[in-house]
């Protein structure tokens, strides 16, 4: 056995879900560019959910389960308001709050195709109420209703802040939804697919999803980006802070990515949409000052920037606070993880790797009232 750490470059399991080639991300075989520009999410999560686009009555038909299913139970809104609230982070509540709903679920525990697929259904629908409604309740507000007459995008953005989003805004979240989606065999998917091997249930998969994604090291870059803009301050204190940084050899978040070397695909989306944004809330700095820390780092080592960089000015000019960027991320990625989870069941196998023993070699049993 070859010890690999971080089991980097192994191939754990066969998808059909997406694919990372030669820096190049495709969902289904459809690369990324052309979904970002096109579809919207609902669509993206049919694709990703029955491995090709929905044609108009599929569409519809998805859209009118989701809509159907967003609302939680009385018991789960409750529950938001007995959280210790100034101490909990976002994506503990988020976990709790799933694993919660499990228990409200008649059919948590049936395990045979169609249960499984309604309950990915709820889950898709509900991960955006549960976001909104904890944000609103520690803010002392009422949640608000999921609305039937907003897109997906539109209905999360409307929830969060009360407001209907305008068209850019609402292009923008979609767009990001669309790049989050599904990252092949990510930690918080390749969690998800650890749990419901052992054929746990779905709600057990995702809430052992979210657990891995609440690690800094896997979600909650574009979070630390967007603490780093603000340290900053400005466009003329850029250079200094980031220099400093790089002196001292510390981490610059929202650069580089294990499994791409010429540059995260995604990035440049979100680019596009900071841009746009900060111009119309009237606050271009958080662009600015992102594209000069872009063009310092990359001239001072190959790092291009990752999908989580510019994803953070766009989440903080759609007035999303900036501990629920995490949050909003895995209100994406629960379409992957269910995809993949539906995928495990469909051919399953226990994942069960070993392990190389480091520890010291055989030893003797020595009798309590004879240790030292």
């Amino acid at each position: 056995m070859t010890v690999t750490k971080g089991l980097e470059g192994v191939v754990a399991t066969a998808s059909s879900v997406s694919s990372i080639i030669d820096d190049t991300l495709t969902y289904v075989g459809f690369n990324i560019d052309e979904l970002a520009e096109h579809a919207s999410f609902e669509e993206v999560i049919y694709l990703l959910w029955h491995r090709k686009l929905p044609n108009q009555q599929e569409l519809a038909e998805l859209t009118k389960q989701l809509t159907e299913n967003a609302s939680l139970p009385e018991e789960v809104l409750n529950h938001f308001k007995t959280y210790p609230i100034k101490k909990v982070h976002p994506m503990a509540a988020l976990r709790s709050a799933v694993s919660l709903l499990s228990l409200y679920d008649e059919e948590a525990d049936v395990m045979d195709e169609a249960a499984n697929y309604r309950k990915a259904i709820r889950l898709q629908a509900k991960l955006p109420t549960i976001v909104a409604a904890f944000s609103r309740v520690r803010k002392g507000l009422e949640p608000l209703p999921p609305r039937k007459d907003l897109s997906f995008a539109a209905n999360v953005l409307y929830m969060l802040t009360g407001d209907e989003p305008s068209a850019i805004a609402e292009e923008a979240f979609n767009k990001a939804l669309v790049l989050h989606a599904d990252h092949e065999l990510n930690a918080s998917t390749f969690t998800a697919r650890v749990c419901v091997a052992t054929l746990s249930d779905v709600y057990s998969g995702i809430t052992s999803a979210i657990g891995a994604l609440k690690g800094p090291l896997h979600g909650g870059a574009n979070e630390a980006v967007m603490k780093m803009l603000t340290e900053i301050g400005s466009v003329e204190n850029v250079e200094p802070y980031i220099l400093d940084k790089l002196n001292n050899k510390e981490k610059i978040m929202g650069f580089g990515h294990r499994v791409y070397r010429q540059g995260d695909p995604r990035a440049k989306h979100l680019r596009s949409m900071s841009e746009k944004l900060t111009a119309l809330t009237g606050e271009p700095k958080w662009f600015e000052m992102s594209t000069r820390i872009e063009e310092i780092v990359t001239t001072a080592k190959p790092l291009p920037p990752n999908v989580d960089f510019y994803s953070a000015s766009v989440y903080h000019s759609l007035g999303i606070d900036h501990d629920l960027f995490t949050p909003i991320f895995a209100v994406s990625r629960v379409s992957g993880w269910l995809a993949h989870i539906l995928e495990q069941y469909d051919n399953n196998r226990l994942i069960r790797p070993r392990a190389e023993y480091s520890g010291p070699g055989k030893q003797a049993y020595i009798p309590l009232d004879e240790r030292r």
